[in-house]
Order: C-alpha cells, then sequence, then structure tokens
C-alpha cells in the first residue's frame, strides 16, 4: 500500500520542485530625467501648477512604444516605464522649468496642497516616439492657463532629435538613447514655455 502511494508522490514532489522555482525578472525599467543644469533656486514666482498632459492612448501604457512606417505600434514588453509616463512628463518639466526661471514654485499641480499656484500649464502630446527614420519625435500643443480667468493662448510645438543608434532593434543601447533623446526633447519643449512665462 505504501509503495504506490510513494510511487505517486514522488512525480508530483519533483513537478513542484519545478513550479516553484524563482523566475528571474528580465525587464528594464526605464525613468525621465530632467537634463536642464541644476541649480540653486531661491525664487518663489512664477506660480505654476503642470497638469499630467494628455497622451494618446497607445502612449499611455507602462511598456515603451515604437511606432513602424506602416503604421504599426510595437510593445517592447520587457522595456517599461518606471512611473507612469504622463507623471513622469510634469515632473520632468517642472524640474526643467524651475530651473530655467528660478522658481522652486513650479510643480505638478497634484504637489500643490491648495491653489497656491497663478496659472496652470496644459499639454496635449499627440505624438512623443521614434519614426521610422530614426529620430524622436514629439508633436504637441501647450498653453498657460491663468486661475484668475481668461483664456491662454494654445500653442503647438514639434521637435525632432536624431537617434545615434536608430530603432530598429531593441537594445539597451537603443532605449538608453531614445530615453535621453526623449529627455532632450522635453528640454526644449521647457525653453520655449519659460521664454513665455
Amino acid at each position: 500500500m505504501k509503495f504506490p502511494l510513494l510511487a505517486l508522490l514522488i512525480p508530483l514532489l519533483l513537478a513542484a520542485c519545478n513550479v516553484l522555482k524563482p523566475v528571474k525578472d528580465i525587464s528594464v525599467n526605464h525613468l525621465l530625467d530632467p537634463i536642464v543644469p541644476d541649480r540653486k533656486i531661491t525664487g518663489a514666482t512664477p506660480a505654476v501648477a503642470i497638469s499630467r498632459p494628455s497622451l494618446p492612448s497607445y502612449l499611455d501604457r507602462q511598456q515603451l512604444v515604437s511606432r513602424s512606417g506602416d503604421g504599426q505600434i510595437q510593445m517592447h514588453r520587457y522595456h517599461l516605464w518606471a512611473e507612469p509616463l504622463d507623471s513622469a512628463i510634469s515632473r520632468v518639466m517642472a524640474q526643467n522649468l524651475g530651473r530655467l526661471t528660478n522658481s522652486r514654485n513650479i510643480q505638478p499641480v497634484e504637489n500643490f496642497v491648495t491653489l497656491d499656484y497663478q496659472s496652470l500649464l496644459e499639454i496635449r502630446i499627440s505624438r512623443f516616439e521614434p519614426d521610422p527614420g530614426g529620430r524622436l519625435v514629439l508633436e504637441c500643443t501647450w498653453k498657460i492657463q491663468p486661475v484668475s480667468g481668461g483664456l491662454g493662448n494654445t500653442r503647438s510645438f514639434s521637435t525632432a532629435i536624431q537617434l545615434s543608434t536608430g530603432d530598429a532593434a531593441v537594445t539597451p543601447a537603443r532605449l538608453a538613447d531614445r530615453v535621453a533623446a526623449m529627455n532632450e526633447a522635453l528640454a526644449r519643449l521647457a525653453r520655449e514655455i519659460a521664454d513665455s512665462l
């Protein structure tokens, strides 16, 4: 009686050993960073809240996304954003604009406890990924909306940054180059916006 029971349990124990093995996580998490040179910020104006930008739904996901020339979207399964892309963009824009304007009161809107800001920066991104020609493209509109009434003027912004490694194959170097180009594109947008503050 013991032998047939033992014969049944041995394969189950061996299968359990294979199933319970730890799985190696091979995903890479990416983070956007401000590239405007850091400096000691002493000013309190302008006081600007930065809303989370609106993104096309295909970009509003954890995976990095690329677009091919025939309209196909490629999601990089193992290359992920370390934070939601919209909150990363507002965080980086706040840091870049704060450094450019010498104001510590430029923050993502969720960082303000009360309505302590004079205007709200709204960004609507229509494109923020590499094109088939190996350039990182940022296309958006933006406006500074005064809190105390009136309508801000909507302005268009577009920039393209040549990627040094292209985007044909998914490698850590190519995706690192892409994230660096995204950081540069956000710095260019911040410089344009800072000139209007």
